[in-house]
């Protein structure tokens, strides 16, 4: 999963509803409406085209299995275990498995890890955080039985503040520092976490943002960093969470100020996504050729901001693969 030096520069592609909003929006159709064969070949291209500069690739066994077998062969597998979304007829935003897989059977699928989906708040109701960790266990669990690395992703929420608003801002950092301490418990039996950085980029201090909508100074933000970073025992990664390219850059940038021990990335969205109507509206010739300038421009950009990593063995005393 990781580079020569212990980093993780993987690139995610395993949305599935979320992908085919993007679809939906860019062809003018109903979600429900966008076929199934516009992801498998989306994740197809994006994967042929841009696994040559990532560790590794994180993909979904329902469309992403044939993009699988296009990635680069310096690329490492991780496959999603989760069902996409939630039900949202039930509070909580709870986690649900893919009925027809198991980490075993992810395995076999040429999985070199799992990854899980979990949306997380320490603000939620006991009884709800009480399922969801009992359900981290179980994936913990089976994952351990079948030796397949476990990388948790937890996504930020309140179950009743917008999470793009200012005041959500406000308690995001507090969010993922505690996030960060639960699921680094060893009864989890986690490898890697996926977070999102500890702050709203766009309620950080600038140039561009007036002083009465920052929420947070620069000074601020990197203490931010600092406090989530010093949470976690275990090697962690960030996610892009579905920002641009510039602006996930301009986090890592902060990570890197704030002395961050981060060991990577997993990032999706904010290389990819600008590629999601060239590929609707002119198809895969064009979608080919802005992958080949502008998405290899964008992993390449992501990938210039992990010299401050660390590699992801100085969190768990493992050895370096080849020494002893």
């Amino acid at each position: 999963m990781a580079d020569q030096r212990g980093v993780i520069a993987a690139l995610a592609i395993d949305q599935r509803s979320a992908l085919r909003r993007l679809f939906a929006k860019a062809c003018g159709r109903d979600a429900n409406e966008v076929p199934a064969e516009w992801l498998v070949k989306f994740k197809e291209k994006v994967s042929e085209f841009l696994t040559p500069y990532a560790s590794a690739i994180l993909l979904d066994p329902e469309f992403g299995l044939p993009a699988a077998r296009r990635r680069s062969k310096n690329a490492g597998l991780l496959l999603a275990y989760e069902q996409s979304g939630y039900d949202k007829s039930v509070p909580g935003r709870l986690p649900r498995l893919l009925d027809d897989f198991t980490a075993a059977r992810l395995k076999d699928s040429g999985a070199d890890a799992v990854k899980v989906l979990l949306y997380y708040s320490p603000f939620s109701d006991v009884e709800v955080n009480t399922y969801k960790q009992d359900w981290v266990r179980r994936v913990g669990d089976e994952c351990r039985e079948t030796d397949a690395p476990f990388f948790l992703e937890i996504v930020s929420y309140h179950d009743r503040i917008d999470e793009k608003s200012a005041e959500f801002a406000r308690i995001k950092p507090d969010i993922v520092t505690r996030s960060i301490e639960e699921f680094c418990k060893a009864s989890y039996a986690v490898d890697v976490l996926k977070v999102g950085v500890p702050v709203n980029m766009n309620f950080v201090e600038s140039a561009d943002l007036s002083r009465s909508q920052t929420v947070y100074s620069r000074a601020e933000a990197v203490s931010h960093f600092q406090r989530a970073s010093e949470a976690a025992s275990l090697p962690f990664i960030y996610l892009s969470e579905g920002v641009s390219n510039q602006t996930f850059a301009e986090a890592l940038t902060l990570a890197a100020e704030a002395g961050s021990n981060f060991s990577g990335v997993l990032c999706g969205r904010a290389i990819w996504q600008d590629g999601v109507p060239i590929f609707v509206q002119q198809g895969i010739p064009a979608l080919e050729d802005w992958l080949g300038e502008h998405g290899v421009h964008n992993i390449q950009n992501v990938n210039m901001h992990l010299t401050a990593t660390r590699p992801w063995f100085e969190r768990t005393g493992a050895a370096r693969r080849g020494e002893k």
